[in-house]
């Protein structure tokens, strides 16, 4: 029986918190040391598999719901689109950069 859209989104986002939970139990994780912190944040932010990094495939899923709202609004009047799109740029400018920073005063040297 085919799933709707509802229960597959629910249930990527399950997959999705999990995979989340363990980055966060790694985090907490008592050997991590400054040089592993670092690399752990770049991976999050870096050009790997996904391109752009991990924050950049949220701004882009945030994106894309920012668009389909442009057209789904009863009066097109932004009040949906316009904080989507606000929330994707601050998650690429704002969270992205600040993530760079806090590896570099961690590790500067590099990819760890």
């Amino acid at each position: 029986m085919p799933r709707t859209r509802l229960e597959r989104v629910r249930a990527a986002a399950g997959i999705a918190s999990l995979a989340l939970q363990q980055i966060e139990d790694d985090l907490s994780a008592d050997d991590v040391d400054q040089e592993e912190l670092a690399a752990i944040l770049r991976e999050l932010i870096e050009d790997t598999d996904p391109p752009g990094g991990f924050m950049a495939s949220v701004a882009q899923l945030l994106s894309v719901a920012a668009r389909r709202a442009e057209q789904v609004e009863p009066d097109r009047d932004g009040d949906a689109s316009c904080p989507l799109h606000e929330a994707a740029a601050l998650i690429t400018d704002e969270a992205g950069q600040r993530l760079i920073w806090a590896a570099r005063a961690l590790h500067p040297q590099g990819d760890g």
